[in-house]
C-alpha cells in the first residue's frame, strides 16, 4: 500500500472509535517506499492519459506508476482505473 492510499482511505471516518479500528487493521499493510522515478512515472502516466482525452488524479497515477514499475495488480472497484489500464497495460485485480 501506498501511503496516499492509506490516507485516502482513512480520511473523512467521523467516529473516532470507527478510525482507530480501521487504522489499526491497515497496520498489518506495510506501506511501499516511493522514490523520484515513482513521481516521475505517475507524470508520465498522466501525460499518455490525458492524450488520450482520460484525467485522473495525482493520487489515481501515482498508483498506476508503483504498479507498473513493481509489477503489482491494483484492486479497485473505482471505474476510471479501467480506462488507464487500457492505456498503460496496468494489472486489476478483479473484486469478486
Amino acid at each position: 500500500m501506498i501511503g496516499a492510499i492509506r490516507q485516502e482511505i482513512l480520511s473523512g471516518i467521523r467516529a473516532a472509535e470507527q478510525y482507530r479500528k480501521l487504522r489499526d487493521r491497515l497496520r498489518a499493510f506495510e506501506d511501499v517506499t516511493l522514490d523520484e522515478l515513482d513521481y516521475e512515472e505517475a507524470a508520465t502516466c498522466f501525460n499518455r492519459c490525458r492524450a488520450k482525452g482520460l484525467q485522473g488524479s495525482n493520487t489515481d497515477f501515482l498508483m498506476c506508476a508503483v504498479s507498473l514499475r513493481r509489477k503489482l495488480a491494483i484492486l479497485t472497484t473505482d471505474k476510471d482505473f479501467g480506462g488507464f489500464a487500457k492505456i498503460l497495460n496496468l494489472e486489476l485485480h478483479q473484486v469478486r
